[in-house]
């Protein structure tokens, strides 16, 4: 599964980089997917930073 982050959509909470720091940072001002993380979309912490933020920016897809 893939994950990404909508910039369009994210309002910069960090929320997505505190509750999975090892696929998500906070680049200025907006959360980004890590390099190489892409496909970490079944990662129950991914799973629950999708579902925690706040702008439902984080996005898992196939």
């Amino acid at each position: 599964m893939k994950v990404s982050v909508d910039r369009n959509v994210c309002y910069g909470s960090a929320e997505c980089a505190y509750r999975a720091p090892s696929v998500f940072a906070f680049v200025d001002g907006y959360g980004v997917v890590r390099s190489g993380q892409e496909d970490a979309g079944d990662d129950p912490l991914v799973r629950e930073a999708a579902e925690k933020c706040p702008s439902q920016a984080v996005v898992i897809a196939e």
